[in-house]
């Protein structure tokens, strides 16, 4: 059975205040205590916090952080960039990869997107990668061959054993941060996509095992009927995850 899962993605936001008072309100909500072992709740913070929001989380068992980026190399002179050896390093299980906004504003290949991949899976970190449509694709109708072609020029050339160790989100680039939001029927047909995609390539039984997120303005007006579809497998969540109310309400959906 594959987990269930709820991702926060806090981008550029929260000072250091901000998350120790984040971190102290949520720890003690009583609804996520009722969770079932199916369910993973990921936060990924900035990297500033990421030691202290990991320290704060390590004993609560559904509870993982997470980087919201990795560099492709183990180490060297790559300034302001993290690797994920340093994140092992200080108990990280979880980074973000190829998300919309990295492409579009740090250039990110699917190339990029791979090597990266890669590199988080030997170093024991598990991998959400993302992958989504513009708005150009969404309405001239080619957004499935943008889809399958992002997979197939970055994970779908992982071995069957690495890409059993990753999480996919599928972000509709056109609805992040625009207030717009795929009904539960656009989400089911690129999940439902993107695992029969995942079957034809590495076997239906690391498609049936592949949890799916969905990425694209989940609040917690939308989220059931997202998390309802077959296919969907939760959801990696952005501005609805920064207050503890939201969040939470989003989570209670799962």
């Amino acid at each position: 059975m594959r987990k269930q899962i709820i991702a926060a993605n806090w981008k550029m936001n929260k000072t250091a205040l901000e998350v120790e008072a984040f971190l102290k309100s949520f720890i003690k909500s009583n609804s996520l205590k009722k969770l079932s072992e199916q369910v993973q709740v990921i936060l990924a913070v900035p990297y500033i916090f990421l030691s202290k929001t990991q320290k704060t989380c390590e004993k609560i068992s559904y509870l993982h952080v997470a980087a919201q980026n990795c560099h492709q190399e183990y180490s060297g002179a790559f300034t302001g960039e993290i690797s994920a050896k340093q994140l092992q390093s200080i108990g990280i299980s979880f980074v973000i990869i190829g998300h919309s906004e990295r492409r579009q504003y740090f250039a990110e290949t699917d190339e990029i997107v791979l090597a990266k991949v890669k590199k988080a899976i030997e170093y024991g970190l598990t991998p959400i990668v993302c992958c989504g449509e513009p708005l150009a694709q969404r309405e001239s109708g080619d957004y499935a061959p943008y889809i399958l072609a992002q997979l197939t020029n970055s994970i779908f050339n992982l071995t069957k054993e690495e890409f059993s160790k990753i999480i996919i989100a599928y972000e509709p680039i056109w609805a992040i941060g625009t207030g717009k939001t795929a009904t539960s029927d656009q989400a089911q047909e690129i999940h439902a996509l993107i695992r029969k995609a995942v079957a034809d390539k590495f076997g239906i039984q690391i498609a049936e095992e592949l949890s799916i997120l969905y990425g694209g303005s989940c609040n917690p007006q939308n989220a059931q009927s997202l998390f309802s579809q077959k296919d969907v497998d939760g959801g990696l969540i952005g501005g609805a995850s920064l207050q503890v109310d939201s969040f939470e309400a989003i989570i209670n959906e799962i």
